[in-house]
């Protein structure tokens, strides 16, 4: 069955740092870019990372840029998404969504691949 599947998300302390993964079933990570979103209540999906299988280029959106870092585990088959320095508008469900595209699209209407959600919340 071809799924993701995120985790590690939970409530974490303003300024501290969180780790969220994408791990793939079904089919190779290595061959797609993996992007994440995230969403918050009352706000539209929004980009955040993204890193490409074809160049080895990471994107960030500039919110995010110098706090969070893609990495993928090929061996692993995931993608996790390290973030540092959290502040209150990084609570959100963030999804990771995976495409065949070469490059990171910060648009999530070309992903149809995705995982359900991890919450993330950051408290004061």
């Amino acid at each position: 069955q071809v799924q993701l599947v995120e985790s590690g998300g939970g409530l974490v302390q303003a300024g501290n740092s969180l780790r969220v993964s994408c791990a793939a079933s079904g089919f190779s990570l290595a061959s797609y870019t993996v992007t994440w979103f995230r969403q918050a209540p009352g706000k539209d999906r929004e980009f955040v990372a993204g890193s490409s299988w074809h160049s080895h280029i990471s994107d960030y959106a500039d919110l995010v840029k110098g706090r969070f870092t893609i990495s993928r585990d090929n061996a692993k088959n995931t993608v996790t998404l390290q973030m540092s320095r959290l502040t209150l508008e990084d609570t959100a469900v963030y999804s990771c969504a995976a495409g065949i595209g070469p490059t990171t699209d910060r648009s999530w209407a070309k992903y149809n691949l995705w995982g359900q959600g991890t919450q993330v919340t950051v408290s004061s």
